[in-house]
């Protein structure tokens, strides 16, 4: 018969199905990554635990400040506008769907400099006008051929749009990119 305090025996802070406590799941998350206060009441609820159980995580993580949506969203917004190419339009819905609120999203996002915005939109669409496509627009223009363009032209402002660009700016950078190309001599 093992002891009460024998390591092989559930500690106080495992739950009553022998897997690591909700506090230790909240910081196993926060290890991995900041977290919205709505994902990880999400996250714990998903992993099982009761409402309370989740309630006072919740209270322990705000205790020691673990938790901050304002914080969180604006390193959302940098680190997805600067390395994944996001736009706004992204942005605001994938924060939309981590249950943060609209004003802080909003402020978030307010951070961003149309400029810097602008010129990662050009940035996406330069490194999708490979040698060969702009080859197909050269020749497309020498010969007429306004099909090549606009097939181009599409599939780049498509590309924009879906990575959440505004569709004014996508037309804006990707008729502006195809313009420099066709206009070179």
């Amino acid at each position: 018969m093992s002891s009460p305090h024998d390591p092989g025996e559930p500690s106080e802070s495992t739950t009553e199905r022998n897997g690591p406590s909700a506090w230790d799941v909240a910081l196993r998350l926060l290890g991995v990554r900041a977290r919205s206060r709505s994902e990880m009441a999400q996250r714990l609820a998903r992993r099982g635990f009761d409402a309370d159980t989740v309630d006072e995580v919740m209270t322990r993580l705000d205790a020691h400040n673990l938790l901050d949506d304002e914080e969180f969203a604006a390193e959302w917004v940098q680190s997805r506008h600067t390395y994944s190419g996001r736009g706004r339009v992204a942005l605001r819905h994938e924060l939309a769907a981590k249950g943060v609120d609209v004003a802080i999203v909003q402020r978030a996002l307010d951070e961003i400099d149309p400029d810097d915005e602008r010129a990662a939109a050009r940035n996406l669409v330069d490194r999708k006008l490979t040698p060969t496509v702009t080859e197909q627009l050269v020749h497309a223009a020498e010969t007429n051929d306004r099909s090549v363009r606009d097939k181009h032209f599409r599939r780049l402002v498509g590309m924009l749009v879906r990575r959440g660009y505004p569709q004014s700016m996508a037309i804006d950078v990707v008729g502006g990119a195809i313009d420099e190309i066709t206009s070179a001599d």
